[in-house]
């Protein structure tokens, strides 16, 4: 057995050192130190843990993976937003990453579920978790990742708001666009964005970075050359989503829709906040909500491989909530 023990008081200490990696701990009873020391020993033995190569900060680390990492990613922007605000406001920034524990994340959990949603905490803590395993494995600056042993807070109810045919008319509306009409004004561009969206369920990120040389009307489909998971994918277009491109793709513009992301959002958000002031009904319509529909729509015409292909999911299982179709509906299309 590597690991030593030592009755002290009411308490077990329980010491490890093995391959050069050194790990303690203190337990109510030796059985729970032996549990544990089994696990790191089996650890170290797999490669979870291994020696530290050299000591470094937590802001050292973040610093290093926001300038070499992050501008890899599809969502750089919003990492590199993000750890700059963790350097700016973690209690433990400072501390050697090697000897951040557990109940340190925990701390920063708590206080962090104090100011912001559960939803958020989760993305910073895949982050954080992120940030750790590539300061484990590739640059030895820590043995461990503490954020894996964290419980993460549960997850929020996803939003089930339902963009219904209705609910669209009043969005363009409100945007003061007439389907098949020419753009005049920046917000009917943002029409025919959001039309674009119900129709192919691409990310408003997506379409505000589509250029003309992407588009392919004639074989209807678009390439997406980096998406927000990193890899690239095609977009077949129905007929609608066809002559809304060719629409857009009249004024000449490059990106098609000629606004950025920000841009889509702030402004679909301040002319539905002036519509929602006489229609309540429009106050909870996000932007993101048209990609949710636009699946819900397209699971019924699609099988659930097209589909993933077309909006770019990895996890099949996380389709199947689309696929609502009845025992009674499943047996018709069996004739």
């Amino acid at each position: 057995m590597v690991a030593t023990f030592r009755k002290r008081g009411d308490a077990w200490r329980v010491e490890i050192f093995k391959q050069g990696v050194r790990r303690s701990g203190t337990f109510d009873t030796k059985a729970e130190g032996i549990t544990w020391a089994t696990r790191v020993e089996n650890e170290i033995l797999s490669g979870k843990l291994i020696v530290v190569k050299e000591a470094k900060t937590l802001a050292d680390v973040l610093e290093r993976y926001k300038n070499d990492v992050s501008p890899t990613k599809g969502g750089a922007r919003w990492e590199i937003v993000r750890i700059e605000y963790f350097i700016r406001s973690m209690k433990i920034i400072g501390a050697r990453i090697d000897k951040i524990t557990p109940d340190d994340i925990s701390k920063w959990r708590d206080e962090r579920l104090k100011s912001v949603s559960r939803a958020t905490v989760n993305r910073e803590m895949n982050l954080l978790s992120a940030v750790f395993e590539c300061a484990r494995r590739e640059w030895r600056y820590c043995s461990s990742n503490p954020v894996r042993d964290v419980t993460r807070p549960a997850a929020t109810p996803s939003r089930d708001v339902q963009i219904t045919d209705a609910v669209a008319d009043k969005v363009l509306a409100f945007l003061s666009y007439t389907k098949g009409a020419d753009p005049k004004e920046k917000r009917h561009m943002i029409a025919l964005a959001f039309l674009f969206a119900m129709e192919t369920a691409m990310r408003a990120g997506e379409i505000t970075a589509l250029t003309p040389e992407h588009v392919f009307l004639a074989k209807r489909y678009v390439k997406l050359p980096k998406t927000k998971n990193g890899d690239s994918r095609d977009v077949a277009l129905s007929n609608a989503a066809a002559e809304i491109l060719d629409i857009a793709l009249k004024i000449g513009a490059n990106p098609v829709f000629n606004l950025t992301a920000d841009g889509l959002s702030s402004l679909f958000r301040k002319y539905r906040d002036i519509a929602a002031e006489s229609d309540p009904e429009l106050a909870d319509v996000h932007f993101h909500d048209t990609r949710h529909e636009a699946i819900t729509r397209l699971a019924r015409k699609l099988d659930v491989l097209d589909l993933a292909r077309m909006i770019g999911h990895r996890d099949i299982k996380s389709l199947m909530i689309y696929y609502n179709a009845t025992a009674t509906d499943i047996a018709g299309r069996l004739d």
